[in-house]
């Protein structure tokens, strides 16, 4: 079975495109880096098993950034992906007891979901679209975002849990006309997969499983992995934004600065010689890395 792939897929004789996503070891890797109680982690691993599936369906070359934000238990889910490496990083904020059998509009109380696609290219602006945490579940209210924001029939399926992430979207062709029945038929198929067949299926069982009476050309399986965009120099550059007189202050009352990536772990320790280096001269602003302060 092919691990942390991407895999897309077109049927010839109806107006349909899909997409399969499985995370093995990236899903690990980025579980391994936080204690996460069962509840959460699974709708963190479905949550990055959609981000994939979204920026690959999205045609879209930039940062594709999905965050869950509630005000219950569960504060804080995100997700980043790369989509033009496909590669992705993940964490998740929470605060108390998380009950193990709550749907995820109870984990979060009052919340939503924000959608970011930032084309990382000079002068294009960012797009942000913000969605109501409709239906429960991850799967359900990116399936409203779909149909709603893009208007878009489509179908999207999630199961994640300690070891794997994995997701299906099925969506009819924008502007397409062919049989009426086309869609609903894919959709009624597609509906029928559990998630244990989707956490346990390489992708071409999956698709024989649900439409080997249909014609489906599958596309050359893409690689997906886990990678943090954090640094050395991008964490010197959130201390530059911080300033000079509050760095010195930590300086002064704990020896060093040190800061945590939120979603590696990975930490960077700052001593006096380090920030009198950072504050000589001018310096050209740098993203921060999405820190921990310590």
């Amino acid at each position: 079975m092919k691990k942390d792939t991407l895999q897309r897929f077109l049927f010839d004789e109806a107006p349909v495109r899909g997409a399969l996503v499985r995370l093995d070891d990236s899903w690990r890797e980025i579980n391994a880096r936080h204690d996460y109680p069962p509840v959460l982690r699974d709708r963190l691993g479905e949550l990055a098993a959609a981000g994939i599936l979204l920026a690959a369906n999205l045609k879209f070359d930039g940062q594709l950034i999905l965050q869950i934000q509630g005000q219950g238990a569960l504060r804080l889910l995100v997700v980043e992906v790369n989509a033009a490496t496909r590669t992705l990083r993940a964490t998740a904020r929470w605060d108390g007891e998380l009950p193990a059998d709550a749907d995820l509009a109870t984990l979060t109380g009052q919340g939503q979901c924000v959608i970011t696609l930032d084309p990382k290219q000079a002068g294009a602006e960012p797009y942000q679209g913000i969605v109501a945490l409709e239906g429960g579940s991850v799967a359900s209210l990116l399936t409203h975002y779909m149909e709603r924001s893009e208007q878009l029939d489509t179908l999207i399926m999630l199961a994640a849990d300690g070891d794997c992430a994995a997701g299906m979207l099925l969506q009819k062709l924008p502007g397409s006309s062919g049989d009426e029945d086309d869609w609903p038929r894919a959709r009624e198929l597609a509906a029928t997969l559990k998630q244990e067949e989707l956490l346990t299926l390489s992708a071409d069982d999956i698709l024989y499983r649900l439409f080997h009476q249909e014609v489906i050309r599958a596309f050359d399986a893409e690689s997906v992995a886990f990678q943090c965009s954090c640094s050395r120099e991008r964490v010197g550059g959130m201390l530059r934004m911080i300033g000079r007189d509050e760095v010195e202050s930590i300086l002064s009352e704990q020896g060093s600065v040190e800061i945590a990536c939120e979603f590696c772990q990975q930490k960077y320790v700052f001593d006096e010689d380090d920030a009198a280096e950072l504050f000589a001269g001018p310096q050209d602003p740098i993203e921060p890395a999405s820190p921990t302060r310590h």
